[in-house]
Order: structure tokens, then sequence, then C-alpha cells
């Protein structure tokens, strides 16, 4: 927690005044039971109307000063919560944004939208209430009962009993409690990461008829939250029953033992509804303070975790060609891209993604990667902007070890198509202008005549204003494709990568677009990752892929001759498309 009050700096004249005002209002809050013990003994023990009204006033005055005391406390406590919440979130999320792929893949991306949404919350409640209560509950607590000693002594003294017997009560409750709220926090992250993966893959389970499963699922994991839910619930709630049992016997005590003082006349009337006004004041803030507690303690279990988050490794290390012991090549002269034996292992993989992969990709090539779903051939291609650490071997662009390269010097030089087309709400002009923050619209045009998207965004109201819905739910998926082809063309370059980013286009989009690429700038190295022979059938080398491993590299009739896993995919695609015409 105290790696998290750094972003409380800016709010240090909020901190200091919001538990000034709370203990302001609990002063007032204090003098109510001699102003009431004053109406009795004076102004209705001696039927004077006018002093009771007077006494009234004060009762009001006091209600209204610290009615605007605490909505002053609040004020401050929530300015400073919110605004503690808001950068801790910036924060957070600039965090997220710079952690590496295997970081990100290792927290898991669930973890990390629970992090940054309900752990923050939770610490923003921890910290408003500490601001309102902290200092306000054991000031009244205190003050009640030494308020309680200057009237009496001997009737005060049940208050020595009945605190610490509350206390007791109360802690204990919430020490049973508080190991339990953190499971229940456990049960809750499951259960939101189960939500999660159905929200996101609906069309999947629905394709599948998984619901039923699916629904099974979830109910076995919300039972199981709502049992320790419940279980914790149930001993929480023990606590307001015992803790009435023990004040209202400390009441009969105290009314014992008043009227017996009364009868003598060591007490009036009023001073003893104010012990017992006392009373209850000090049971209402014990309660107050418990739940305060619990929820620090829930504040600090989250804290925790999003310190966890911010301990997680950001960026990559930038080595040096001598701490890796290659020697890099004149910029000029080298190949685009060289992979030297490279292997690669996921964190935590039994085995190992890509082994001994091997080739060169002279500037201006065109390299079709093909093989089979989990080949490697993703994986292969996010070695080039480092997405992922070699685990063997080197690559090299332009004749460096990529890990060499400053992060943004590297993502300059290489323009990427991911698997999945993600676009963002906003107008077709900022997300194409999200691969090149300066582009020109002659430029954006450009782009979009390149992927094949132009005809499309011709016929979009607006043209490049059009405003994408999230995600791209208002296009269709070669739609979506084409734009995020457009968006990595924009920048122009020096290496264009392709990961399966045309399984959406119909033979002719997909051959156009091919066709358009081959005709940019040619010194553009450009990688197309496909399941389709025909996407592939013109590049000047193809690697074929097979279980991580590189089992032919060459031209369409070379690996036709001497590669039966090539051959195999050309001629189950060959055969289907032949049927496909004869249907």
């Amino acid at each position: 927690m105290k790696k998290l009050l750094v972003y409380l700096r800016d709010y240090k004249k909020e901190t200091v005044l919001a538990p000034l005002f709370k203990m302001l209002e609990a002063s007032f809050e204090l003098f109510v039971p001699l102003v009431m013990a004053a109406i009795v003994d004076v102004g209705i023990k001696q039927e004077d109307t006018p002093y009771i009204l007077r006494m009234g006033l004060v009762l009001v005055a006091l209600g209204l000063v610290g009615l605007a005391t605490s909505v002053t406390a609040q004020y401050f406590a929530a300015k400073a919560a919110v605004g503690f919440a808001a950068k801790l979130k910036h924060a957070l999320f600039a965090h997220i944004q710079g952690m590496s792929y295997a970081e990100t893949d290792r927290t898991g991306i669930s973890t990390l939208i629970t992090r940054l949404t309900s752990d923050v919350n939770q610490v923003q409640s921890g910290v408003n209430l500490v601001l309102r209560l902290f200092l306000r509950s054991p000031f009244i607590v205190f003050g009640a009962m030494i308020m309680a000693f200057t009237i009496d002594v001997k009737s005060a003294l049940i208050f020595v009993v009945t605190i610490p017997a509350l206390s007791i009560v109360v802690f204990g409750i919430m020490l049973i409690s508080i190991p339990l709220y953190k499971k229940v926090q456990a049960a809750l992250d499951k259960v939101l990461g189960i939500t999660r993966e159905n929200l996101s893959g609906v069309r999947v389970i629905r394709a599948f008829h998984q619901e039923t499963k699916e629904q099974e699922r979830f109910s076995g994991y919300n039972d199981a939250l709502t049992k320790i839910q419940m279980f914790v619930g149930r001993i929480s709630a023990l606590m307001n029953p015992v803790t009435y049992i023990i004040v209202n016997a400390a009441v009969i005590a105290l009314i014992y033992t008043g009227a017996l003082q009364v009868d003598t006349g060591r007490l009036t009337q009023g001073e003893v509804i104010a012990i017992v006004n006392y009373m209850s004041q000090i049971l209402v803030e014990l309660i107050k303070l418990a739940n305060l507690i619990i929820t620090v303690t829930k504040a600090f279990a989250c804290a925790k975790r999003i310190e966890a988050v911010f301990e997680a490794p950001t960026g990559v290390h930038i080595y040096t060609e001598k701490e890796l012991g290659g020697e890099a090549l004149a910029e000029k002269d080298a190949p685009a891209v060289v992979f030297e034996h490279v292997s690669l292992r996921y964190p935590a993989a039994g085995a190992d993604a890509l082994t001994d992969i091997h080739f060169t990709a002279n500037r201006g090539e065109t390299i079709g990667i093909i093989g089979g779903t989990g080949s490697g051939k993703s994986s292969l291609v996010q070695l080039i902007p480092r997405f992922y650490e070699v685990t063997g071997g080197r690559v090299l662009v332009n004749g460096q070890d990529v890990r060499t390269y400053q992060t943004e010097e590297l993502k300059d030089r290489i323009g990427i198509v991911p698997q999945k087309a993600v676009l963002f709400s906003g107008s077709i002009r900022d997300n194409i202008r999200f691969g090149k923050q300066d582009a020109t619209d002659a430029e954006i045009e450009e782009a979009l005549m390149v992927a094949q998207a132009k005809s499309f965004v011709d016929e979009k109201e607006g043209r490049l204003d059009f405003v994408v819905a999230q995600g791209g739910k208002n296009l269709s998926g070669g739609q979506k494709q084409r734009l995020t082809i457009a968006r990595a063309v924009v920048k122009k370059p020096d290496i264009l990568i392709l990961d399966d980013s045309a399984s959406a286009l119909d033979y002719a989009t997909d051959a156009a677009l091919r066709k358009a690429i081959r005709e940019l700038d040619g010194r553009t190295t450009t990688f197309i990752v496909s399941q389709r022979t025909a996407s592939v059938l013109h590049a000047d080398k193809i690697i074929v892929l097979d279980d991580g491993e590189m089992v032919g590299i060459g031209r369409h009739e070379e690996l036709l001759a001497s590669c039966p896993v090539y051959k195999e995919i050309y001629d189950s695609q060959s055969t289907g498309r032949k049927e496909s015409e004869a249907v």
C-alpha cells in the first residue's frame, strides 16, 4: 500500500482537512447529550418553555454546524480518494501498456482488467473511509467515555467493562472474517475470468452448442462464490445481535445504577440520559470502526495485487552487440531479416514452440509462411518486432540483432497486421492514423487503395469520417481486415508482416491485395502468414512449418517436388476448390 500512496501526494491538503473536519463534527456530536441533559434537568423539570426552545435551537445549530462540517469533510475525502484512484488508474494503465507480450500472457488479461477496475475501486473506497472515519471513530469512543466520567465516575466504570467487551466481539468477528473476505475476492476473480471468456467467445460457444456446458461451469464457480460469501456473511451477521445484547445489558446496568443515584440525589435524570446516549454513540462508532477495518483490509489485499502488477517488468532490456557476443553487419549491405538457428519457448511451456529456424529474407522479397494450425507461424513473425524473446539463436533486422534496437526504432521499421483484426471506436481516419500519427488524407487514400479498402470506404457516409464502432462491430470481417492492413501500410515500413490477415477475403480480393503489395516500394520486405497456398503461391520464398520446425523453404514449384507437407496442403486445398467449383 505504501507504494501506492505516492499518488496521494497531490492531495496533501485534502488528506489533512478531511479528518480534521470529521473530528470537528465529532466534537459537536459529543455536546448533544449535555444539551439534552440540560433540557431535561432545567427546562422540563422547571417547566421553563423558553429555556427548552433556546436549548432546542442550540441542538438545531449543533446539527447544522455538524452537517456543514460533515459535508465539507466528505467533499475533501471524496476529492482525495477519486483523484488518487484516477492517478493510480492512469499509472497502472500506462504500466500495463508497457508490459511485454510474455508478461501480459503470464499475468492474464482478465486479471489485469480486474486489477484496473475492481481492485482500484476497492482501494479508492478504503482511502475514502480512512480519511472520514479513521480518526473520528476512536475520537468519539474515547471522547464519549471521558465525557461520561465528567458526569459520574461510578456510572462511567460500566463503560470500562463494556468497551473492551464490545471490542473483543467486534474485532474478533473481524479477524475471523478478514481471511474469508480474501477468499471471496479470489473466487470473484475466477467468476470474472469465466465471464470474460464467455463474453469474448460467445460466437464459438453458440457455434458448438456449448451453452449448457458453459452455464454449468459458470454456475459451479458462482455457487462456490455464493457459498463462501454466505458463510462469511453469517459470521459478520453475528456482530449486530451480540453487540446489541452487550450494549443493552450495559444500558440496563446504567439505568439501574443511575436510578439508585438519582434516588439518593447524586445524579439527575438528564445526566442519566446523557450517559445512556454516550453508550449508544460508542456502539455506533465501534461498528463503524469494524466495518472500516474490514474495508481497509480488503483495500490492502487489493493494493498488494495492484503492486504485484507494478512489480512486473515493463519494456525489454536493450543489449549491446558485445553483450550478445555477435557482430553487426553494415546496414546497407545486410539482408532485411535473418533468422540464425532461432528457437522459442514460451514462459512455463513444456516444449519449444519453434526449433532451429534458419533463413534469410533479402530486401524487397516476399516471404510466405505456411503450415497447419499450431505449427508456429505467428510465433515466428512475432520474433521480428521482438514481441517475444528468442530462447536460442538470434534474429537480425538490417544486420542488427533485434535485442540491440531501441523499441521505438525497431517498431518504426516494421508494419504488422495481427491475426485478429482490432479496430477502435472513432473515425476511419483515426484508426488508420494509428499506423502514422501525421498521415495526410492523400497518404490514407493511397493506403486504402493498396489494402483494397477504397471501394467499401467510398460507400460509407462521410468516407474517412465514418465512425467505426468499438471493435469494428459495424463492419464485416473482410472490411476490418482491409482497414488493419491499410493501417500498417500507411507508415510505409521497411518490413511488412501480414499475419493471416486476409483469411476473411475472397480469392479475388486476396489476389488484388497481394498484387498491390508487390508493387509497393521495392525495398519493402513482406512476410505473408497464411494457411492458403494461394496466398503464398507467388512469394520469392515459402517457409513451411510443421510442429515448430522448418520442414521446407523455396519457391512453390520447388516445394511441390521436395516438401511432402507443402504438397499435402496444396493438394487438399486444390481438391477442395475443384469440388466446390463442381458443386
